[in-house]
Parts: structure tokens; C-alpha cells; sequence
């Protein structure tokens, strides 16, 4: 869950209670009611879970980071009956449930928790071994940026990192590589800024894109996101809501895609004959709300967060066509059975 620490207050059985981005927006799309059921697919430190427990529903939550979900037991606890926290990917979410939901709440990223904590290896704010991993299995960004043809890697910090030296990076990693592999994130961050240089008003420092190409790869998280649309349509009832809170333009643009297309499109031109394709399974989907001037000025990583709602029809759930979202045009970790 991207969310930057809004702040904390105290919750039942004396956890101290983290309060996500866009919080009051969230519940206000979701609509919570005294015993229905919502998921939320990005449990992280428990804030939308302990919210919508907090308005008399229940709730299965869902995080992929081991972490997360121990830290979460005593949550569980709390919310003895009326939560259940489950690690697994978000994408799997219609997998982790007995029939349809009223709600599913996803917050798209990594979480403070896992950027403040330096053995994970998301931030080069302090040193730690290059990992990214939100899992803790699989491929890493060491072995990524060790292993990877330079051409590879440039798509991934170009289109994934949206770094405009891309390609320069990557040929320079590629040079550096040879005499010593890359182990930890300052070992990166520093060849990084060799490469391209820094100049002294510069605020943002040189790997900041080459860091969030690399976690976004690692994580699969696109390829996450559109699977999880996809599952979330399938779960929802008739009248259930889908709240998406995005925090850059690639998942926000995907998102779009997603509720225009299962919306029923962009619509015809006006000189060619109406075209009917298959039922809307969501209404057409209201304008993106951003968060508050109080918000960001408590929470600069609030700035670039926009939350997208969309409610169930009743039509069946269509197909999992990724090329509606426009998945194809992103890196990837190759998966199988996949277009």
C-alpha cells in the first residue's frame, strides 16, 4: 500500500493506528454499512481495513509481504470474528473469497513500511542489500541489474521509471557491472549518479527513477494491478464498489482504461453506425478525486495520489483482456498463459 504516513492515532487494543492517503475520500466511495463485506486488497498497516471494521463491516484483507500480515495479527485479534487477513497477491483476490462482496478497496504500491525499512532494499535513503522484493522470493533488483542485457534495462528505467537517460544509464551500469556487481542500493544510487551527474539544485537525486523502474519490475506491480481489476469485477455484487487509489500515471492510466472499457467505452463517432459490444459490467466511472491542500501539506507523498470509483452492474463479468488496459507496452516479468 503506497501510503505515506498521514500520522497516527490510537486504535482499540493499544495498536497504533495508521492513517492512509485520501482515508475520508475512501469511505465516502465505498459507503460502508453495519454487516457487509468488503476486500482490501492492500492490507499494509491496516488503515482502510481498521476503518471500514470501525463502520460495523466485515472485511478480508489481502497483502503479498509477509511482514505485513504478521504485523497485522493483532488486528486480528482486535476484530475478533469480523476480519480475516490472508497473505497473497491482490490479484488473487476473488480466489480468497466464498461468494460476491459489497466492496473492494485497492491502494496501488509500496508502503512506508517497506521504504523505511533498509534491509528491504526499496530506498537508497540508508543502505541495505538491493532487494525490492515485496515477497521476499523471486527475482531481485540485484539480480536484475546484474544480469539484464542493457537494451533490457533501459526499457525498464524508460517506460517503468519514465527516465529520460535511460539508455545512458543502462550502458553505464552495464560498463560497471563487469568489475563489480551491484549488492546494495547505495552501491546503484552512487553508480547512478556517476553516470549522469548531479547538478547542486537538483532535489530529486538522479536513481529516484531508476529505484521505482526497478521495484515496479520486480513486483510485476502493472501486471498485478490488471489482474486485480479483473478479479475485483468478478467478485463484486451488483451495486458493489471498486476504489482504486493510484499514485502515478502508468497505474492511474491503466485504471482508466479499465473502468472506461468495462463502462462501455469512449463511444462512436457520430458519422458511423453504433457499434454494441458486450454489456457495461461497471457504470460509467465518476471523475478522479485528489486529495486535499490540508492532505499534502501533512503528507507530501499525498500530492500525486487520485482515487477512481466505479459501481457493478449486473451483467457477467467479461473477459481478462489485458490489451484493454494496455499492458503489452510495459516490461514485464514474463508469466504464462498471458497475452
Amino acid at each position: 500500500m503506497m501510503a505515506g504516513p498521514g500520522g497516527e492515532s490510537p486504535a482499540g487494543g493499544g495498536l497504533a493506528r495508521h492513517i492512509p492517503v485520501l482515508l475520508r475520500e475512501v469511505l465516502e466511495a465505498l459507503q460502508p454499512l453495519d454487516g457487509q463485506h468488503f476486500i482490501d486488497g492492500t492490507f499494509g498497516a491496516g488503515g482502510y481495513t481498521t476503518a471500514l471494521l470501525e463502520e460495523g463491516a466485515s472485511v478480508t484483507a489481502i497483502d503479498r509481504d509477509p511482514t505485513a500480515i504478521e504485523a497485522g495479527q493483532a488486528l486480528v485479534k482486535t476484530w475478533d470474528g469480523r476480519l480475516r487477513l490472508v497473505e497473497n497477491r491482490f490479484s488473487r483476490l476473488d480466489e480468497v473469497v466464498d461468494g460476491q462482496v459489497d466492496g473492494v478497496v485497492l491502494d496501488i504500491g509500496v508502503s512506508s513500511m517497506q521504504i523505511d525499512q533498509a534491509v528491504r532494499g526499496f530506498s537508497f535513503q540508508k543502505d541495505g542489500p538491493l532487494d525490492m522484493r515485496m515477497e521476499r522470493s523471486g527475482l531481485s533488483a540485484a539480480d536484475v541489474v546484474n544480469t539484464m542485457k542493457a537494451g533490457d534495462l533501459a526499457r525498464i528505467f524508460g517506460i517503468l521509471g519514465e527516465e529520460r537517460q535511460a539508455g545512458r544509464i543502462a550502458r553505464g551500469l552495464e560498463r560497471a557491472r563487469a568489475e563489480k556487481p551491484f549488492e546494495t542500493t547505495l552501491d546503484l544510487a552512487s553508480a547512478v549518479e556517476k553516470i549522469v551527474g548531479r547538478r547542486p539544485q537538483e532535489k530529486i537525486h538522479p536513481a529516484t527513477r531508476v529505484f521505482q523502474g526497478l521495484r515496479i519490475f520486480v513486483n510485476d506491480e502493472l501486471g498485478e494491478l490488471a489482474r486485480a481489476l479483473f478479479a475485483a469485477e468478478r467478485v463484486l455484487k451488483p451495486g458493489g464498489r471498486l476504489v482504486v487509489v493510484t499514485f502515478h500515471s502508468l497505474e492511474d492510466r491503466i485504471v482508466k482504461r479499465f473502468m472506461v472499457e468495462r463502462a462501455g467505452g469512449q463511444g462512436g463517432s457520430r458519422h458511423l453506425p453504433e457499434v454494441h459490444g458486450a454489456a457495461p459490467t461497471f457504470e460509467k466511472s465518476v471523475k478522479p478525486v485528489a486529495p486535499s491542500r490540508g492532505e499534502t501539506e501533512r503528507n507530501p507523498r499525498a500530492r500525486s495520489a487520485r482515487l477512481r470509483l466505479a459501481r457493478r452492474t449486473d451483467a457477467p463479468a467479461g473477459e481478462a483482456d489485458f490489451e484493454i488496459v494496455g499492458l503489452s507496452r510495459f516490461p514485464r516479468p514474463t508469466r504464462a498463459g498471458e497475452r
